[in-house]
């Protein structure tokens, strides 16, 4: 199987605060929020679920976008 491109979309579905969900977002996000919950020694499911209840009316799928360039941004300085 080839590897995904950067951009590809992708994919998952979760159980998020009791819920099953479905969650797409190009494949380098999903590697950097992975690491990102790795770091925090956190389940990716546990992450999303922290994102999942700070972010408001914003969608989901963005607002993972978003907290992972925050994150990115945090550590480069």
């Amino acid at each position: 199987m080839p590897e995904a491109t950067p951009s590809a979309i992708a994919k998952h579905s979760l159980t998020i605060a009791g819920h099953r969900t479905s969650i797409s977002l190009e494949s380098a996000f999903w590697d950097a929020l992975r690491d990102i919950a790795r770091a925090r020694g956190l389940s990716l499911a546990a992450l999303i679920g922290e994102i999942d209840a700070g972010r408001g009316a914003a969608n989901l799928s963005s607002a993972i976008r978003v907290y992972v360039l925050t994150q990115l941004r945090a550590s480069a300085q």
